[in-house]
């Protein structure tokens, strides 16, 4: 009878994650068509911090291939519609998890999707509205009268995202520091102690993701980075695990220990 039991729990559980697959696909397919209908318009504004930054006269992008235009605005639409789509999304994995937590795990499994959506979205305003002009424009600092540069909607699509994304995913850096501390594997004390080594590899990822090799840049990403690191910390050392209280021996038993022998 357990076993029936288990079988009919199953393929009910099963049948409920398809039903909010289902409805998540719907949502995606109804924001990529409502993303797709404004691709044009929504290229234009992943395009706007580089426009201001090319050649005097040059106000364009070129694309190499003629169907190039339809698969880069269907990219636009299938992007911009998952991100639509991410409020229900969202909303459909919490209905099939939630029935499984406890109250104290809800509150932390809303806390933490929040927060990373609130440091994914500052990651990309910070790459877009802050790295994007300054990195663009020293990047095309080196166009002169021999020397133009021709860029495709393509690779300008695919280096913009990239790093959007990049920038999301690091900036989620104080939620894993909770994360670990939370869990044990880390304190705030140890991290701290490895300051010296955070720095470090900050430039080091800094050198790596800016699209521009001067320190300048660099530093664009690295200052925030560190401050992320900053608030980590402090977060870990608020929100992290607590040892528990050692018991205390009571000094008076190994005195009367001493008085017996």
């Amino acid at each position: 009878m357990n076993e029936v039991n288990k079988g009919m729990a199953l393929t009910a559980h099963l049948r409920e994650l398809r039903r909010r697959l289902v409805i998540s696909v719907i949502a995606t397919a109804i924001g990529f068509g409502v993303c797709y209908y404004y691709s044009v318009e929504l290229y234009g504004v992943l395009t706007k911090p580089l426009i201001p930054a090319l050649p005097p006269g040059q106000d364009y992008l070129v694309f190499t291939g003629v169907v190039e235009p339809f698969f880069i605005y269907m990219k636009v639409g299938l992007v911009g519609g998952v991100i639509l789509a991410s409020p229900v999304i969202l909303y459909e994995i919490w209905g099939f998890i939630a029935p499984a937590l406890y109250s104290k795990e809800k509150l932390w499994f809303v806390s933490i999707v929040f927060s990373s959506f609130v440091l994914f979205l500052s990651g990309t305003v910070f790459a877009y509205f802050v790295v994007f002009p300054f990195g663009f424009k020293y990047l095309l600092s080196f166009a002169s009268s021999e020397l133009r540069p021709i860029l495709s909607m393509s690779a300008y699509f695919s280096m913009a995202t990239k790093l959007l994304l990049a920038f999301g995913v690091i900036f989620q850096l104080p939620l894993l520091m909770l994360v670990l501390a939370r869990i044990g594997l880390v304190t705030a004390g140890k991290l701290l102690g490895w300051w010296r080594y955070a720095i470090v590899g900050i430039l080091v990822v800094s050198a790596v993701l800016t699209p521009t090799p001067d320190i300048f840049n660099q530093l664009l990403m690295a200052g925030p980075l560190t401050l992320l690191y900053a608030v980590g910390v402090i977060v870990a050392k608020i929100f992290g695990k607590k040892k528990k209280d050692e018991p205390v021996e009571d000094p008076g038993d190994g005195e009367e220990e001493e008085e017996e022998g």
